[in-house]
C-alpha cells in the first residue's frame, strides 16, 4: 500500500478492522503505555488515542504490533523491496537471473528522493512541552519520543547522498534540559550518526539534526533497517512506501521530510553532554542516566492533522519484535552473501536481541578427517562478530549445517539441544574479553564494556541430555531448589547477591569488593562439586534467584540467563582449567545468572495504572473483549 501520510495508514488499518479508537481521555503519562502493553500482549489491534489529556494532538500505537498487520501495511511493496536488497548485496544476480528480477527497475524508481518547495509538515508550529509527554515506565527520567526518525548529514559533504536516518532515543524533558529549548539525543555505539558527530567534532562546529515523528510508516522501518553498504535509508523508505520521499529544501539548514507529522529542528554542539535517562528499555530493565549529546531546539513543526505515533519497549516480546521479524524476512536471504559460508543468523528476541545470537555455518576445511571439530566455524564466528550490530552480541552459539541439515536457526529449543549434545566444554568455548557490548546492557564491568563467548559445536552427537532430576542431588550449602529447564539444563537457586546500588558516588573499591564476594560464592559452588557428582548428568547449570521462574518457560530462561550474565565474569565450570591460555572445564558448564549489585533494576508497572487499564477492559469499556 502506498501511504502519503500516517493518517492514510490509520484510516486503512481501520477499514481492515486492524485499529480501534479510544475516545475517552487517556493520560500520556504511564497510562497510554500501559494500555499499549496489554493490547499488544493480547495480539490486539493498533490503538488510536483520540483524546490525550492536556494535549491537542492524538496518538497512535501498536501499528507494527503483529507481523500480519505489518505485512498488510506494506502488502504491495515487500516482494519488490526484498529483490532490491538482494540485488544491492549481489548485483550480478540480475545478470544471472534476469527473469526473476524483472520488476526491480520498476521498484527502483521510487528510491530517488526528490526536493520540493513546501509540504504539509510546515502547516503549524508548536513547542516541545505542547507535544504528547509520553512516559512509559514509572522511573523514566521524563517523557520520550519512542519512534523518532533522526535525520543528520555529514558537515564535510552535506546533502542527501551522505545523510543518515536512524532511530535514536530522544528525551523531551526532565533532568537538566532547559524547558522547550533542549532535548536529549541518545545514540549508542555502532550507529551511523556517530560518524556525523565525529566529523563535526573534528571540524570544530555544531551539526544540524532533524527529529522526525510520524509520516508514512515506511520511514520508521527505514530508520531501523540494517541496510547494505551504500544503500540509502531514504531510498529504502521510498521503495517500501512505493513513492519517492519528498524533502523540503531549506537554504542554510537541513531538509525536512515534507510528509512527516512532526519535525523538531535543532543543532548539536559536539562537545556538550548532559545526563539522559533513566529509561525502561528493550532488555526489560532501566538503562541508567549517562551523559549524552544535547539537541538545542530551534523550531517544532507539525502538519494540520498530525498524529503522534509511539511504541513501548520493555522485556521482550514487544512491538519492536515485529521490526526484527520484518528485518529478518527482508535481509535474511542476504546472509550467505555478506557472510560467506554462513547459512543463517538469529538474534534471539526473548533474550533481548543482542545478548544471544544463534548461527548455522559450514565446516568444509578438512572434510577428510574422521573426528570433526570446529574449524571454519570459528572463522565464521569472527566474521559474524565483526558485522554491524551483530558485533554487540555477548553469546554466539554456532553449529555446522551438515551435522543436521533440518535444524532451523530460529528453533531455539532444538538449537540448544543440538549444541549441548555436541559441544565439548574442554575445547569449544572461545572468549573475547575487555570488549564492547550493547550500551543498554549492564551485565558487564562498565558502560559499553563487557565480554563475549563463542560456543562452536561440530560433529556427531557426543552426549545424552538428562530429561529428569536424579533421585539424589546434594548441593553445596546455600544452593537449593534444582529444577529441570530443558533437556540437559538445570536451574539452581543460589544465595542472593547484595542488593543493587545505583549510587554514582559509590567508590570503585566498594563495587569491586561486592563483585569479588559474588564471584567467591560461585567458586565455592564449583569447588564443592567434582566430575563424579550426579549434577554432571546436566551439560549446563544456571544459578539463578528464582529457579521456578526460570524453569516455567523457555522465554523466562532466555531472558533471565542471557541478560543477567557477562561471559568472562559469570561463566564457571566443574573441574575448570586453563591450558595455553584457553579456559575449559571437564564437568558441567555453570552460568551465574543471579541479579548482581551492578545490574540495572527490572521494569515494573505502577499498580494504580494497571487497575485503570483493567477498568477499560471491563464490560462496556473500550477494550472489552481485547484485553
Amino acid at each position: 500500500m502506498s501511504y502519503a501520510s500516517l493518517r492514510e495508514c490509520v484510516d486503512d488499518l481501520e477499514r481492515h478492522r486492524q485499529l480501534i479508537r479510544i475516545e475517552s481521555p487517556v493520560d500520556a503519562h504511564l497510562e497510554a503505555a500501559a494500555i499499549h502493553r496489554r493490547v499488544h500482549a493480547a495480539g490486539g489491534p493498533a490503538i488510536y488515542f483520540a483524546n490525550v489529556t492536556g494535549c491537542q494532538f492524538p496518538m497512535v500505537s501498536n501499528l507494527f504490533g503483529t507481523i500480519e498487520r505489518t505485512r498488510l501495511m506494506f502488502r504491495d511493496a515487500l516482494a519488490g523491496v526484498e529483490q532490491l536488497v538482494r540485488l544491492k548485496a549481489n548485483p550480478q544476480a540480475a545478470l544471472q537471473h534476469i527473469w526473476r528480477y524483472w520488476r526491480a527497475p520498476l521498484d527502483a524508481r521510487y528510491m530517488l528522493p526528490k526536493y520540493v518547495g513546501s509540504g504539509p509538515i510546515l502547516a503549524g508550529q508548536t513547542t516541545i512541552s505542547q507535544l504528547p509527554q509520553m512516559q512509559s515506565w514509572p522511573h523514566d527520567g521524563g517523557p520520550f519520543v519512542t519512534l523518532p526518525i533522526v535525520y543528520s548529514e555529514d558537515v564535510r559533504e552535506p546533502g542527501l547522498r551522505r545523510s543518515n536516518l536512524g532511530m535514536y532515543r530522544v528525551q523531551l524533558a526532565g533532568n537538566q534540559y532547559r524547558r522547550d529549548a533542549e532535548i536529549g539525543l541518545h545514540y549508542q555505539i555502532h550507529r551511523s550518526i556517530g560518524v556525523h558527530h565525529a566529523a563535526a567534532q573534528a571540524a570544530g562546529q555544531p551539526f544540524r539534526v532533524n527529529v522526525l515523528v510520524g509520516g508514512p510508516p515506511s520511514m520508521a522501518v527505514a530508520a531501523v533497517m540494517p541496510l547494505p553498504e551504500g544503500m540509502s535509508e531514504l531510498g529504502f523508505a521510498g521503495a517500501l512506501g512505493r513513492r519517492r520521499v519528498r524533502m523540503i529544501r531549506r537554504p542554510g539548514a537541513l531538509p525536512i521530510h515534507a510528509d512527516s507529522d512532526f519535525c523538531i529542528v535543532g543543532t548539536v554542539d559536539p562537545d556538550r553532554l548532559l545526563p539522559e535517562g533513566p529509561f525502561g528499555d528493550h532488555l526489560g530493565y532501566y538503562s541508567l542516566a549517562h551523559d549524552f549529546p544535547v539537541l538545542r531546539v530551534e523550531a517544532v513543526y507539525h502538519r494540520r492533522d498530525a498524529i503522534w505515533p509511539f511504541t513501548v519497549v520493555g522485556r521482550p516480546p514487544q512491538e519492536d519484535t515485529m521490526f526484527g521479524q520484518l528485518i529478518h524476512e527482508l535481509t535474511g536471504p542476504m546472509i550467505p552473501t555478506v557472510l560467506p559460508g554462513v547459512h543463517g543468523v538469529h538474534a534471539v528476541d526473548a533474550a533481548g536481541v543482542h545478548p544471544l545470537l544463534l548461527a548455522i555455518g559450514s565446516e568444509r576445511y578438512m572434510p577428510f578427517l574422521d573426528a570433526a571439530r570446529p574449524q571454519e566455524l570459528l572463522t565464521q564466528a569472527c566474521a559474524i562478530l565483526g558485522q554491524g550490530q551483530l558485533s554487540l552480541a555477548k553469546y554466539l552459539l554456532i553449529v555446522a549445517h551438515h551435522d543436521d541439515p533440518r535444524l532451523q536457526v530460529d528453533d531455539v529449543a532444538a538449537f540448544f539441544s543440538h549444541v549441548l549434545a555436541r559441544a565439548d566444554w574442554r575445547r569449544d568455548l572461545h572468549f573475547h574479553t575487555q570488549t564492547t557490548i550493547d550500551t543498554l546492557d549492564y551485565s558487564g564491568g562498565g558502560f559499553n564494556a563487557g565480554s563475549k563467548v563463542v560456543v562452536a559445536a561440530a560433529g556427531t552427537k557426543r552426549f545424552e541430555l538428562a530429561t529428569e532430576l536424579p533421585a539424589m542431588l546434594p548441593l553445596p550449602e546455600g544452593f537449593r531448589h534444582p529444577r529441570l529447564v530443558m533437556p540437559g539444563v538445570v536451574a539452581v537457586e543460589g544465595p542472593a547477591c547484595p542488593k543493587p546500588s545505583f549510587d554514582h558516588d559509590e567508590s570503585a573499591r566498594a563495587r569491586g569488593i561486592a563483585r569479588e564476594e559474588t564471584a567467591g560464592v560461585m567458586r565455592r559452588f564449583c569447588e564443592a562439586l567434582d566430575v563424579a557428582h550426579p549434577i554432571n548428568c546436566f551439560r549446563l547449570i544456571v544459578v539463578v534467584d528464582d529457579s521456578r521462574f526460570v524453569s516455567e518457560s523457555l522465554n523466562n530462561f532466555l531472558w533471565a540467563v542471557f541478560t543477567r550474565s557477562n561471559p568472562a565474569d559469570d561463566i564457571y565450570g566443574i573441574d575448570e582449567f586453563i591450558s595455553e591460555k584457553h579456559w575449559g572445564c571437564r564437568g558441567a558448564l555453570v552460568i551465574d545468572a543471579r541479579i548482581k549489585p551492578h545490574h540495572a533494576p527490572v521494569l515494573e508497572e505502577d499498580p494504580e495504572i494497571a487497575r485503570r487499564v483493567d477498568a477499560l477492559g471491563a464490560p462496556g469499556g473500550p477494550l472489552h473483549g481485547i484485553i
